[in-house]
């Protein structure tokens, strides 16, 4: 339950004693003691900062799983590529479970960020940019599918 906080704290100078008088004002339907302006820029970059998460996660997932197909001779070579696979599929499933809204968004990130993983993956590899499609060779679907590990063609 929240607490009732008696001094109002400014934004600029006390954030987190903000957030608790804003809280308790909320929970006490005091619209009056509310500072709408800041309420509104905090929450909005909450769903941004849930769709940056979101989109860092997939990076890392794409690179890990063009690593898995195109360097299948490391993969028991003390390389953790099955763990951050699994890792990253773990918590993009829980943003999306806490923002199913987000899941519409996946395809378009993939596609998007993709050359950039594509880049980053040869340069971690040191296997030519050229080793890996153009494109991003699977679906959405499967990059988050617990049961997809993809191999080269």
């Amino acid at each position: 339950m929240l607490g009732e906080v008696t001094s109002v704290a400014d934004y600029d100078t006390d954030f987190f004693e903000w957030t608790q008088h804003q809280a308790a004002a909320l929970a006490a339907g005091k619209a009056s003691e509310l500072d709408w302006a800041n309420l509104a820029e905090e929450i909005e970059s909450l769903g941004k900062r849930d769709r940056r998460e979101l989109r860092s996660r997939l990076e890392i997932l794409v690179m890990h799983l063009l690593k898995w197909c195109y360097q299948p001779e490391r993969r028991q070579t003390g390389h953790s590529w099955s763990s951050t696979i699994w890792e990253q599929r773990g918590r993009i499933e829980q943003i999306l479970e806490d923002s199913p809204s987000l899941r519409r968004l996946v395809p378009d990130m993939i596609t998007q960020d993709y050359q950039w993983v594509r880049q980053r993956t040869s340069d971690e590899t040191g296997l030519l940019r050229e080793t890996f499609p153009e494109l991003c060779p699977w679906t959405a679907e499967e990059v988050l599918d617990v049961t997809f590990w993809p191999e080269p063609d």
